[in-house]
Order: structure tokens, then C-alpha cells, then sequence
């Protein structure tokens, strides 16, 4: 996930939607999907203009991670790791 934050990050919107459209990760929908909530957000909320809008800061913290257990070989037990993260965005306008 930080891996895709760092490429978009100082970007506009456009610019940055649009590289994680051709971006082969799974996770780039996600980032993508919080990107436009954040740019719908600030257009409805504080009438910024769609196509001025920049991302000021963007962070892919980590969140809780659920432990689950896989059977081994000679009754042990393997832990798996199913991670997530908490996504941040701040959008600016050009001129602000």
C-alpha cells in the first residue's frame, strides 16, 4: 500500500487517478477509490474546482491485523497474518 501512496503523493488528481488505473496492484483500486471520496469531498464540501485539486498528503497507516492459525505437519500450528491499513488524504487546491 505505501508503495502506491508514495507514487501519487504531490500529484493532482487526475494525474494520480490516472496512474492508478494502469498500475497492476489490486490495492490500487482501493487507493484510488479513497482518492476520489477525498476530491467528491472537498468539491461538495468547500466548492473547490474538480480539475485544480492537488494531493497534499497521503499515508497508508497500519491498522489491526487478524490472526488466524494453518495446521502443520506433526501438530503445530503456522501463523497467518491477514493485514490491513488505514488510508489517509488531504487535498488542496492550486491556488490554497
Amino acid at each position: 500500500m505505501r508503495l502506491l501512496v508514495d507514487m501519487v503523493r504531490g500529484k493532482k488528481v487526475d494525474e494520480a487517478l490516472s496512474i492508478l488505473k494502469y498500475t497492476l496492484s489490486p490495492n490500487a483500486r482501493i487507493v484510488a477509490k479513497t482518492i476520489k471520496s477525498a476530491a467528491a469531498n472537498a468539491e461538495n464540501n468547500f466548492q473547490l474546482a474538480p480539475a485544480e485539486l492537488k494531493i497534499a498528503k497521503i499515508t497508508a497507516d497500519e491498522a489491526r491485523t487478524m490472526k488466524r492459525f494453518r495446521p502443520r505437519a506433526r501438530g503445530r500450528a503456522a501463523p497467518i497474518l491477514k493485514r490491513s491499513s488505514h488510508i489517509s488524504v488531504v487535498v488542496t487546491g492550486e491556488g490554497v
